[in-house]
């Protein structure tokens, strides 16, 4: 693990979950349908829907430990952060700033999604925080195989009012799953881009932690069977990498096991990761 949560070197990775009779990201323009690329059918769960449930697991992984705020947290004006920057490092506040490092470094040092996914900062009052850039970029989830979204009518028998309790039957409603989809997403780690955020081996730790057992955390009615299948990590030994990152990708393979046409289950898979010939300078680790 020393060598894979190093933060002054580059980190490619590669992660596999699945999920089984639930939805795992509604597109909410489509009546909450699971996302499916028009073209092949292929399943997606966007890079947002992936880092909102690392930024949800951050706090029970670190144990609420100092630094590791979440900036983007629902029901907050990030403004009022921003603002809260230039009050603890002293920054005066207003357009007519224009040094606000101090302020920078604040939030990164603060908040564990700025030091990892970025953030645009030059908002209101606080302009001169401009953008980061985050060191860990993370991509959309495609689904190896295509799937198939089918929508199931519900019944709601409760009402939320007495006028409607008045009324026989119960309210009609839907919700979309599909039977099964295993899907891989890649991230990359820039460690030059790290060096300026501020990130430690301990962030890199637990974010390996998160992405192992971040969906046991965030399940719901929706996705009550999802779940981290593999992790897969190609370390270089400097920051700017000995490889393309997709010629490391490319070393995972998934295909269907002998026999299977069509797959509902993990085990209905073959996951291999290919360790001979690794270009010089890449170490590769398989953490599940």
């Amino acid at each position: 693990m020393a060598a894979h949560t190093d933060p002054t070197v580059r980190h490619d990775i590669v992660f596999h979950f699945d999920i089984k009779d639930g939805n795992p990201n509604g597109d909410p323009d489509a009546g909450n349908r699971p996302r499916v690329d028009p073209e092949t059918g292929h399943g997606l769960v966007t890079d947002v829907a992936l880092k909102r449930k690392i930024r949800d697991t951050i706090g029970l992984a670190s144990g609420d430990a100092a630094g590791y705020g979440i900036f983007v947290t629902a029901g907050t004006a990030l403004n009022d952060t921003l603002e809260r920057s230039y009050k603890e490092t002293g920054t005066k506040l207003g357009k007519e700033t224009k040094d606000a490092r101090a302020a920078r470094e604040w939030l990164c040092r603060n908040y564990f999604d700025i030091r990892l996914f970025g953030a645009v900062m030059s908002t209101g009052s606080t302009p001169a925080l401009g953008q980061i850039r985050g060191p860990l970029q993370v991509s959309f989830a495609r689904s190896i195989d295509p799937v198939t979204p089918a929508e199931h009518a519900i019944t709601r028998v409760a009402h939320t009012t007495a006028k409607d309790a008045e009324k026989t039957g119960g309210t009609m409603g839907s919700k979309w799953t599909i039977p099964y989809g295993l899907y891989q997403a890649t991230m990359s780690y820039s460690a030059a881009r790290g060096l300026q955020t501020g990130v430690t081996e301990r962030d890199l730790e637990l974010l390996y932690q998160c992405l192992v057992n971040m969906f046991d955390h965030t399940s719901s009615a929706a996705r009550a069977a999802m779940a981290a299948r593999s992790l897969v990590i190609f370390t270089h030994e400097d920051a700017f990498g000995r490889a393309p990152m997709h010629a490391l990708v490319e070393r995972v393979s998934v295909a269907r096991a002998d026999g299977v046409d069509v797959a509902r289950e993990f085990a209905d898979y073959s996951l291999t990761v290919d360790f001979e010939g690794l270009p010089e300078g890449v170490s590769v680790g398989r953490l599940l």
